[in-house]
């Protein structure tokens, strides 16, 4: 790899950090406590996000009609959802192994822990835990398209990628036939002694 990209590469898992580390002060400032992935409240901040909370009934009533009329829409793509979450689960335990590949941990992907804040009422909670599983189920199929990629097609596009996934930077340069030959082997290996807890190889 390039040694300036690599060194860029630190720099911004250093910022990932900074930020990780400036996320858990917030979390201290609202008197948040994480213990065994559980989120408990101090009594008074309780109290208070229960004053916060929105009833059901005042919920359905003032809820704009034309997103009512949506909602099935948006729920609908459940059903293609858990059909993604099931075919790439399967692709990973049957193909991963035969590559090499370490395999995504599922877990790691998916948090559902606003189901613990007061002041959402139960058609909040459910949507949340929507919104979560989707996002959850993206990033869980891109870690798996993205360790694929590595695997059988390290090689950076000739266009600009937005929001290329973290294993990209470390890509072959396009139109790099000998770089490719010679770190091709290299980049699968990476993917052999990959640790998960890690943005990039």
């Amino acid at each position: 790899m390039n040694p300036t990209i690599s060194e860029l590469l630190d720099r911004i898992r250093e910022i990932e950090q900074q930020i990780e580390a400036e996320t858990k002060l917030r979390r201290a400032e609202l008197q948040a406590d994480f213990e065994d992935k559980r989120v408990r409240f101090e009594r008074e901040v309780l109290a208070q996000h229960r004053r916060f909370k929105t009833s059901l009934i005042r919920y359905m009533l003032t809820a704009n009609w034309l997103s009512v009329v949506t909602a099935p829409v948006i729920y609908c793509v459940l059903l293609p959802m858990l059909l993604l979450d099931l075919f790439v689960t399967v692709y990973q335990r049957i193909c991963f192994p035969i590559y090499g590949i370490v395999k995504v941990k599922r877990q790691d992907y998916f948090v559902y822990d606003r189901t613990h804040l007061a002041y959402l009422n139960v058609i909040e909670k459910i949507n949340c835990a929507y919104c979560s599983y989707g996002n959850g189920l993206m990033a869980y199929a891109r870690e798996i398209v993205a360790r694929t990629e590595m695997y059988w097609c390290p090689i950076k596009h000739a266009r600009k990628v937005l929001q290329a996934h973290p294993y990209y930077a470390g890509f072959v340069d396009y139109g790099d036939a000998k770089g490719y030959q010679e770190e091709l082997g290299l980049l699968r290996q990476r993917l052999t002694d990959l640790d998960i807890k890690k943005d990039a190889p």
